[in-house]
Parts: structure tokens; C-alpha cells; sequence
């Protein structure tokens, strides 16, 4: 059953605009736009076995990225680790984040980067409906790519973040028989948006997400029944009042059993924080690898 959205208070559109843009927000977003940029070519250049461009769906930009784990499996598949980038469903590529594969592939972790069509060309629900059939194909294809497909986790930054969360809620039997119905060990979600309906009233924004209330509503999943989960949440501690607003939310509306962790991480803006994904001494590095049921 769906839920209405909490009350909000009436502000101003420069307001909205202030607590989401978050470009603006960080003087040093093209340094770091740029460290994105450079260090995923040296991941592209130096992780073996990679496999770029696979089709998991005729659409437009239906493609993903496999990086292998670099250890043996023990003749089993490798855990997997699927990363959803984010870029407001609007910017941004998977070729931009390889780099967040790079430890994971050094402890024994596949990942795979999943690209969808960007809005205005389509919708969110579009995008939404993209990374389940991402999900879907991954899972059929589980053998042939090498991995466990009962250890797949879902890693996901701000948009990616928000689309990483609605796995959770998908019924995936309906989608696909066979599969059983919590395919994912967990979801963690890196300054993800859980309530959609402030992004209408964003003037840097809604043009291009052109989102109606009632769309608003039904993709934000703080207005959702609690899924099974779990659902880990991380937000910048330098980030806007909104997104902190939004990450207690989704523990506030799911509860503590679905959303077990729900944490600010300290000196991180809402960009640097995707950083502490490809730290492996780094909270968030450490809670995928506790999705995967490895150690530390």
C-alpha cells in the first residue's frame, strides 16, 4: 500500500534549489568530476578479463560493464556487486565510476555497472523499469558471467541510490518466474532520494524530470510498504539539510528493521562521499562487503 508524503512546509524555489544542487553546492565538483574521469580509465586499462558493453536489453543504453573478481571462486561464481551511478536520472555514465570497482575486484568481488537512458529522453519510471531488467538478466546470465546469483548486492549514489532502493520493492517473481522473490542480498545507498516530490519544485531540476505529483508519489519509496530490505544508508555530513532530511526518513517510514543502518559520514560532501565506496577502510566499502556475507 502506498503511503502520502509527509507534510512539508511551502518554500521558496530558489530554497529547493539550494538544498539539491548539488554542483553548486561544491566549489570543487570539476576536480572532482575529473578524478572520476581519470581514475575509471585506469581501472578500464588495468582490471583483466573486463567486459564492457554487454546488452542486458534492446533499449537505449541497455549496456553494462562486467569486472571479474580477480581471485578464484573455489569453482563457485564470485559475489557480485551491482553499482548504479547516479547524476540526477539526467548526467553522468557507468564509464564515469569504474574506478568503484577496482578494491572490490582485488577482494574477490565481480562488479557490474548497468547504464540506463537518461531524462529528459525518458522518464524515471523508465530508468526504474531498466535497472530491474538489468537485475533480471544478470540473474539469468549468472553462470555464464561468473557469478553467485544468491550474492548479488546493490550499491547505488544519490539517483542511483534511489533507483538501488526500488529493487528492493520490486516483485520480482512477477517479472520473472523463476527468479525467487529477494534475489538481492541488500541494498546500500550512498546520499540516495527516498521522496520525490521536493525535485518537482526545484527550477534546476524539474524541467528535465517533468515529474507529476502523482509519479511523485509513486516512485518514492519512503511512500512504500517496507520491503524485507535490508537497506543500508549513508549520507554526506556536509550535505544539505534536505538530504539528511531524506535519509532519516526512509528508517523513519521503513523502520529499523528494513533500514538497519542509517548514518551521516563525517567531512563528506554529496559527491566525495561516493569515495568511501571504493575505500576499503571506509564505512561503506566495509557494509558491501557485510552484504555479501565476507569478512571485515
Amino acid at each position: 500500500m502506498m503511503k502520502g508524503p509527509p507534510a512539508m512546509p511551502q518554500q521558496s524555489p530558489a530554497w529547493y534549489d539550494a538544498q539539491y544542487h548539488t554542483r553548486a553546492a561544491i566549489p570543487e565538483h570539476p576536480a572532482i568530476l575529473r578524478y572520476w574521469t581519470e581514475a575509471s580509465e585506469d581501472a578500464r586499462a588495468q582490471l583483466r578479463g573486463s567486459r564492457l558493453d554487454l546488452r542486458y536489453g534492446a533499449g537505449p543504453n541497455e549496456t553494462l560493464d562486467l569486472f571479474p573478481a580477480a581471485r578464484p571462486s573455489n569453482g563457485q561464481g564470485a559475489p557480485l556487486l551491482v553499482y548504479i551511478h547516479g547524476g540526477f536520472w539526467r548526467a553522468l555514465d557507468k564509464r564515469d565510476h569504474s574506478f568503484v570497482a577496482t578494491p572490490f575486484v582485488q577482494a574477490g568481488v565481480s562488479v557490474i555497472l548497468p547504464n540506463y537512458a537518461l531524462a529528459p529522453a525518458v522518464s524515471i519510471a523508465h530508468i526504474v523499469m531498466q535497472m530491474v531488467r538489468a537485475i533480471v538478466w544478470i540473474w539469468r546470465e549468472a553462470d555464464t558471467l561468473g557469478v553467485d546469483r544468491n550474492r548479488i548486492a546493490v550499491a547505488g549514489h544519490s539517483a542511483g541510490g534511489h533507483l538501488a532502493t526500488m529493487l528492493l520493492a520490486c516483485r520480482w517473481r512477477e517479472v520473472e518466474r523463476r527468479m525467487p522473490a529477494l534475489p538481492l542480498r541488500g541494498v546500500l545507498s550512498l546520499s540516495g532520494l527516498y521522496e520525490l516530490e521536493p525535485l518537482r519544485h526545484a527550477p534546476f531540476l524539474a524541467p528535465d524530470l517533468r515529474l507529476s505529483e502523482a509519479e511523485a508519489l509513486r516512485l518514492s519509496p519512503a511512500c512504500m510498504r517496507a520491503p524485507a530490505g535490508p537497506l543500508m544508508t549513508l549520507v554526506g555530513g556536509d550535505e544539505s539539510e534536505e538530504f539528511h532530511r531524506q535519509n532519516a526518513l526512509i528508517r523513519e517510514r521503513w523502520g529499523d528493521a528494513a533500514v538497519p543502518v542509517c548514518e551521516s559520514v563525517p567531512g563528506c560532501n554529496h559527491m566525495n562521499v561516493l569515495h568511501t565506496l571504493a575505500d576499503p577502510q571506509a564505512r561503506a566499502h566495509g557494509l558491501v562487503r557485510q552484504l555479501l556475507g565476507l569478512e571485515g
